[in-house]
């Protein structure tokens, strides 16, 4: 293999990416893989869509770039109106990013401008949960609970309070889930209290969960709870929607699903679907206008509003609006759940399958009465994903306990999928359990 320049991560490698198209990629050896987990849940409607290639080319030849300072662009303001017609009541601004982190940071930052604009500057405390993922840079980090990424760089940011993430599928009580999901919104209020809420800011939360979490979807009670919660003591509610805007559970934004506007809400991933880096973030009126009213918004990013960037989002949505993927989505992330459901029969040591329309996970554990995890030492997370991938299957893993043991792998493929190739990931996936099962001496299930 060619010497590489290139760090990330790790020093792993893998195959040279040749092409892509639909939910296909192939390697320079024509090796083909199926995008089971949409990249890093990010390319919603396939590799290589035409509608989106042929947009951006048209906006190539008339301008790749125009600072925010000095022009408007027509693609920046069509797609602000198209997210805006899109976003819960309220949320008629619209402020352009680059990706996830972007976003978050965004969120953060307006949500304490309004405060500071409006005298109440002792409020700048954000809570959020644990386990828990919103970005890599230090004010998203601040709010992220996943200790391989926050434990080296503890000492440069400001730590900020965290509750439990609401893991119901990990209890032994007798509560109904209603009572669990108050229980564990419950656990906001008390934090609140504990730290003051005049020193309060915000709570941010994923509305499904991400990486940290596995596609963790709370109690049907615990949305609204929560939201009555910030009325309360008059705290702001972020919705990262990074992972799970733009289609990916079945709705526009996942906050659609319980019927709860968010003050302020960040996205990004399947914005721009892979084509370009995107993300967005909308706020309440309000805030906005509030924040402007006082000079301006103190924030920004050189490739912000970009019109090849803005072109290729507007093309994203108008393919899933006029493909009606998200109703494909919620149809084939049906079927997948049901696959996964039947895969946990056949394979004991699946503990759980959760989610919301193609958002969607499996976990791992050694017991289904204690939950426990597998050895952390069989690197389950690992090991399986590496499995699936010599057998053409992409899927993406993390720890599910606080990213130091335990095991979940999120299978989210775009949006456009169909039932024979939902079949086809369930096939491959059912090979690569019994091949890791068998590896690890594991029990299986006679079907």
């Amino acid at each position: 293999m060619q010497k590489s320049r290139l760090f990330y991560q790790t020093r792993a490698r893998r195959p040279v990416l040749d092409r892509a198209e639909g939910i296909y990629l192939w390697d320079i050896n024509g090796k083909r893989y199926i995008d089971g987990s949409s990249g890093a849940m990010v390319s919603n409607i396939g590799h290589s869509n035409p509608r989106v290639l042929d947009a951006m080319r048209a906006q190539m030849d008339k301008s790749t770039f125009g600072y925010r300072l000095h022009f408007e662009t027509q693609p920046a303001e069509d797609l602000a109106n198209r997210v805006a017609e899109l976003s819960p009541e309220g949320h008629e601004k619209v402020f352009f990013v680059s990706g996830g982190s972007e976003a978050v940071e965004s969120a953060i930052k307006i949500a304490r401008q309004y405060r500071y604009v409006t005298g109440d500057t002792k409020r700048h405390k954000l809570i959020s949960r644990s386990p828990s993922y919103h970005g890599s840079t230090m004010g998203a980090l601040s709010l992220t609970s996943y200790r391989p990424l926050t434990d080296p760089f503890t000492p440069l940011f400001v730590d900020m309070p965290k509750i439990p993430a609401p893991r119901c599928y990990l209890d032994r009580d007798d509560l109904s889930d209603v009572e669990r999901g108050i229980k564990y919104a419950e656990m906001l209020r008390q934090k609140i209290i504990e730290e003051g809420p005049e020193s309060v800011l915000a709570f941010v939360m994923e509305p499904i969960g991400g990486a940290s979490t596995g596609a963790l979807v709370a109690p049907d009670s615990y949305y609204r709870r929560i939201r009555e919660i910030c009325d309360e003591f008059d705290v702001l509610l972020i919705y990262d929607e990074v992972m799970t805007g733009v289609g990916r559970t079945g709705k526009f934004l996942a906050c659609e699903h319980w019927d709860i506007n968010p003050d302020i809400i960040a996205t990004s991933k399947g914005f721009g679907a892979g084509y370009v880096p995107l993300g967005a973030m909308t706020a309440r009126d309000e805030l906005v206008e509030t924040v402007l009213d006082a000079g301006a918004f103190q924030h920004g990013y050189t490739y912000a509003g970009n019109p090849i960037a803005c072109t290729a989002g507007l093309a994203v949505i108008d393919e899933i609006l006029e493909r009606d993927l998200m109703g494909n989505t919620e149809r084939m992330g049906l079927e997948l759940t049901a696959g996964l459901k039947a895969l946990q029969k056949q394979f004991p040591f699946i503990g759980d399958v959760r989610g919301k329309g193609l958002l969607l996970a499996f976990e791992l554990v050694s017991d289904l009465e204690t939950m426990e995890p597998l050895p952390k030492e069989l690197n389950a997370h690992t090991r399986l994903v590496d499995i699936a991938y010599e057998k053409g299957l992409i899927i993406y893993s993390r720890r599910t306990r606080h990213g130091l043991e335990g095991d979940h792998f999120l299978v989210c493929p775009p949006m456009i999928i169909t039932s024979e190739q939902v079949r086809d990931i369930l096939t491959l996936l059912q090979q690569s359990l019994s091949e890791f099962a068998a590896e690890a001496k594991l029990p299986t299930e006679s079907l």
